[in-house]
Protein backbone atom coordinates (compact mmCIF):
# COMPACT_ATOMS: atom_id res chain seq x y z
CA UNK A 1 0.00 0.00 0.00
CA UNK A 2 1.03 3.58 -0.66
CA UNK A 3 -0.50 6.73 0.75
CA UNK A 4 0.66 10.33 0.38
CA UNK A 5 -0.80 13.33 2.14
CA UNK A 6 0.24 16.95 2.45
CA UNK A 7 -0.08 18.16 6.03
CA UNK A 8 -0.61 21.86 6.65
CA UNK A 9 0.74 23.38 9.85
CA UNK A 10 -0.54 26.78 10.96
CA UNK A 11 1.80 29.67 11.61
CA UNK A 12 3.66 28.79 14.80
CA UNK A 13 5.92 30.81 17.05
CA UNK A 14 9.66 30.37 16.89
CA UNK A 15 10.68 27.28 18.84
CA UNK A 16 9.77 23.60 18.93
CA UNK A 17 6.23 22.25 18.67
CA UNK A 18 5.04 18.69 19.24
CA UNK A 19 3.16 17.60 16.10
CA UNK A 20 2.81 13.83 16.58
CA UNK A 21 -0.97 14.02 16.97
CA UNK A 22 -1.28 16.34 13.95
CA UNK A 23 0.58 13.83 11.79
CA UNK A 24 -1.48 10.87 13.01
CA UNK A 25 -4.76 12.77 12.58
CA UNK A 26 -3.85 13.69 8.99
CA UNK A 27 -3.13 10.08 8.03
CA UNK A 28 -6.21 7.86 8.48
CA UNK A 29 -4.49 5.34 6.16
CA UNK A 30 -1.98 4.71 8.95
CA UNK A 31 -4.52 2.45 10.67
CA UNK A 32 -4.59 0.17 7.61
CA UNK A 33 -0.83 -0.42 7.61
CA UNK A 34 0.34 -3.62 9.31
CA UNK A 35 4.04 -2.94 8.70
CA UNK A 36 5.75 -0.12 6.86
CA UNK A 37 7.61 3.18 6.83
CA UNK A 38 6.35 6.74 7.08
CA UNK A 39 8.54 9.39 5.51
CA UNK A 40 7.95 13.01 6.52
CA UNK A 41 9.48 15.76 4.41
CA UNK A 42 9.23 19.39 5.44
CA UNK A 43 8.76 21.55 2.35
CA UNK A 44 10.78 24.48 3.76
CA UNK A 45 14.43 25.40 4.33
CA UNK A 46 14.20 27.42 7.54
CA UNK A 47 12.41 24.93 9.80
CA UNK A 48 13.18 21.38 10.92
CA UNK A 49 11.85 18.04 12.10
CA UNK A 50 13.26 15.93 14.90
CA UNK A 51 12.33 12.97 17.05
CA UNK A 52 12.80 13.66 20.73
CA UNK A 53 11.29 13.40 24.21
CA UNK A 54 7.60 14.26 24.21
CA UNK A 55 6.84 14.53 27.93
CA UNK A 56 8.85 17.29 29.58
CA UNK A 57 8.20 20.73 27.99
CA UNK A 58 11.63 21.86 29.15
CA UNK A 59 13.16 19.71 26.39
CA UNK A 60 11.79 21.92 23.61
CA UNK A 61 12.77 25.07 25.52
CA UNK A 62 16.31 23.81 26.10
CA UNK A 63 16.74 22.66 22.50
CA UNK A 64 15.66 26.07 21.21
CA UNK A 65 17.88 27.90 23.72
CA UNK A 66 20.89 25.80 22.71
CA UNK A 67 20.34 26.37 18.99
CA UNK A 68 19.86 30.13 19.42
CA UNK A 69 23.20 30.26 21.23
CA UNK A 70 24.90 27.96 18.69
CA UNK A 71 23.67 30.00 15.70
CA UNK A 72 22.82 33.55 16.85
CA UNK A 73 21.27 36.16 14.60
CA UNK A 74 24.12 38.66 14.90
CA UNK A 75 26.90 36.82 13.05
CA UNK A 76 28.59 39.54 11.00
CA UNK A 77 29.96 37.14 8.38
CA UNK A 78 26.53 36.04 7.07
CA UNK A 79 25.94 37.45 3.58
CA UNK A 80 22.40 36.16 3.03
CA UNK A 81 20.58 38.90 4.95
CA UNK A 82 17.94 40.22 2.53
CA UNK A 83 15.12 38.36 4.30
CA UNK A 84 16.05 39.56 7.78
CA UNK A 85 18.56 38.72 10.50
CA UNK A 86 16.78 35.48 11.47
CA UNK A 87 16.74 33.94 7.97
CA UNK A 88 20.30 32.67 7.50
CA UNK A 89 20.54 31.35 11.07
CA UNK A 90 17.25 29.52 10.40
CA UNK A 91 18.74 27.90 7.27
CA UNK A 92 21.84 26.80 9.21
CA UNK A 93 19.77 25.28 12.03
CA UNK A 94 17.46 23.51 9.53
CA UNK A 95 20.53 21.99 7.87
CA UNK A 96 21.93 20.85 11.22
CA UNK A 97 18.65 19.42 12.51
CA UNK A 98 17.29 18.08 9.22
CA UNK A 99 14.02 18.53 7.37
CA UNK A 100 12.88 14.93 7.13
CA UNK A 101 12.17 11.88 9.27
CA UNK A 102 11.56 8.23 8.44
CA UNK A 103 9.56 6.33 11.05
CA UNK A 104 8.60 2.68 11.35
CA UNK A 105 4.92 1.71 11.34
CA UNK A 106 3.68 -1.39 13.15
CA UNK A 107 0.12 -2.66 13.59
CA UNK A 108 -1.47 0.56 12.31
CA UNK A 109 0.56 2.87 14.57
CA UNK A 110 3.81 4.76 14.53
CA UNK A 111 6.40 2.55 16.23
CA UNK A 112 7.71 5.23 18.57
CA UNK A 113 9.57 4.71 21.82
CA UNK A 114 7.77 5.38 25.08
CA UNK A 115 8.90 9.00 25.35
CA UNK A 116 9.34 9.84 21.67
CA UNK A 117 7.40 12.44 19.73
CA UNK A 118 7.69 14.28 16.43
CA UNK A 119 8.82 17.85 16.91
CA UNK A 120 8.54 20.65 14.36
CA UNK A 121 11.20 23.32 14.82
CA UNK A 122 10.29 26.80 13.64
CA UNK A 123 13.50 28.83 13.30
CA UNK A 124 12.10 32.10 11.94
CA UNK A 125 10.57 34.86 14.06
CA UNK A 126 7.56 35.16 11.70
CA UNK A 127 7.41 32.42 9.10
CA UNK A 128 3.79 31.78 8.20
CA UNK A 129 2.14 28.40 7.64
CA UNK A 130 4.27 25.36 6.81
CA UNK A 131 3.74 22.17 4.78
CA UNK A 132 4.83 18.58 5.38
CA UNK A 133 4.64 15.82 2.77
CA UNK A 134 3.88 12.47 4.40
CA UNK A 135 4.45 9.31 2.37
CA UNK A 136 3.42 5.96 3.84
CA UNK A 137 4.57 2.69 2.30
CA UNK A 138 3.83 -0.73 3.69
CA UNK A 139 1.68 -3.82 3.77
CA UNK A 140 -1.99 -3.47 4.59
CA UNK A 141 -3.66 -5.14 7.53
CA UNK A 142 -5.88 -7.28 5.29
Amino acid sequence: MWCQQEIHLPELARGFHLITCDVIRALPCLGDCAMGMLHLQLMHTSASLTLNENTDPDVCHDLDAFLRRLVPEDLAYFRHTLEGPDDMPAHVVASLMGTQLTLAVRDGRLALGTWQGIWFGEHRNQAGPRRLLATLSGSDAG
